[in-house]
């Protein structure tokens, strides 16, 4: 226990601040010595939560309308894919929120259209989170939210087919081999999806963007270089062996993932902590680990993921809005959202708390942060993923071999970006 803590409270995150361009923008601060006076206090504030996330909202905005009374209004909004885009539309028809959540790897396109307010924080606010997480709210040197939760793949296994997480990929290799007969596989992965397979890729020496001094170039991309090859002959392996069946790649390659493992005839999958409740809620007797290492003796380099709350710069109530991202942003409330949703907050104040100290799946993410990068925020990222996902099916179908596959990722990746310009 004593070593798990120990290794629990050197984390949470370990991210990179990313920097790009965008238009000027209002800024909102709860430390300004230029206002004059506060700001007339509005009737309400909009929230928009993720899907079947709000649940937590109802007592945290009572407390918050109790003590300065301010109507927390609020509704839920699928946050990666829809939230932004309806916000695109309600913003500017002053029918939007005044608050909302996105994951950080969208901030730079937000930012560039002008959809979320810079924050300007005190430093008492900003300290209370891992230094990390609220780097990857930055974008081109200024924070733009403040973290609600983070996420990484980790290993995740059935105690009642293995007995201990292995500590090697090797170990995990060997293992699936005797393992794997008929249904049966010792280990699966979704690695023709980059999100997954950038673990591997990175761990071998890969790199989406060279990250500068914090800057990341989009002109410098490592995705065929000598370890990303490595990396994707390594996937490929598992592939060739008959160690992963075909049925796991594509669009439904994670639901078929999911249903061998809630079947019971998966002894471990690598994914995230999305998955930990439905995988409880199907019976099986789940262990959660941090990845093994790589056979270079190099950790999974998984991608980091940091959920934040933001203000939209459409709101006319932003400095209010900044006062409730405060006060469900503290230790006491992120505690509890933590207690009902079961996503991981970055509040350094709660790494020796009890309720994380004795969750062994919040102890795994935390541990497989420290390995992990986090996703690009930079609007260029948005070229990546299709054409890694195509060129990642070739190599495992068999119908590429990895250095091709990649280089012609690689071209096809620059000139999405190019053509954007």
């Amino acid at each position: 226990m004593k070593k798990a803590l120990s290794i629990f409270m050197m984390v949470i995150l370990v991210l990179g601040v990313l920097s790009a361009c965008g238009p000027k923008r209002e800024t909102t601060s709860t430390n300004d010595t230029d206002k004059k006076e506060e700001a007339a206090k509005p009737e309400k504030l909009v929230v928009w939560e993720d899907k079947d996330k709000s649940g937590w909202l109802e007592k945290v905005a009572a407390d918050f309308e109790k003590e300065y009374g301010i109507k927390i209004e609020y509704k839920e909004v699928e946050m990666a894919s829809k939230l932004r885009d309806q916000l695109r539309l309600d913003g500017p028809a002053g029918t939007g929120p005044d608050i909302v959540t996105l994951p950080h790897d969208q901030i730079g396109q937000v930012v560039t259209e002008g959809l979320i307010a810079e924050l300007k924080l005190d430093k008492e606010v900003t300290k209370k989170f891992s230094q990390s997480s609220i780097d990857a709210q930055t974008y081109d040197g200024k924070v733009y939210g403040l973290p609600k939760s983070s996420e990484t793949p980790v290993l995740i296994y059935n105690k009642d087919l293995m007995a201990e997480a292995p500590k090697t990929m090797d170990e995990l290799y060997t293992f699936s081999k005797d393992f794997t007969k008929g249904e049966n596989f010792g280990f699966l992965a979704l690695w023709d999806n980059f999100y997954f397979a950038h673990g591997i890729i990175g761990g071998m020496g890969g790199y989406v963007f060279n990250n500068n001094n914090g800057t990341l170039d989009p002109e410098d991309i490592g995705l065929n270089n000598k370890g990303a090859v490595e990396g994707t002959e390594y996937i490929q392996k598992w592939y060739t062996e008959g160690l992963f069946p075909n049925g796991i790649i594509g669009e439904n390659g994670g639901s078929a993932m999911d249903g061998l493992f809630t079947e019971g005839k998966v002894a471990a999958v690598m994914n995230g902590p999305w998955s930990f409740q439905p995988y409880k809620d199907a019976g099986i007797n789940i262990g959660v680990a941090a990845l093994p290492t790589l056979p270079n003796g190099d950790h999974v380099k998984t991608f980091m993921g940091v959920k934040g709350w933001h203000v939209s710069a459409y709101s006319k109530n932003q400095e209010w809005a900044v006062k409730f991202l405060e006060f469900i942003t503290n230790d006491e409330n992120a505690k509890y959202r933590f207690e009902q949703t079961a996503e991981v907050p970055t509040n350094v104040a709660l790494l020796e708390d009890s309720a994380f100290t004795e969750n062994e799946g919040a102890k795994a993410v935390a541990e497989q942060s420290q390995y992990a990068l986090p996703m690009p925020n930079i609007p260029e990222m948005g070229q990546v993923w299709d054409p890694m996902a195509k060129s990642l099916q070739t190599v495992v179908t068999g119908k590429t071999e990895p250095k091709a596959a990649l280089d012609s990722a690689v071209e096809q990746i620059k000139a999405n970006i190019a053509a954007t310009k």
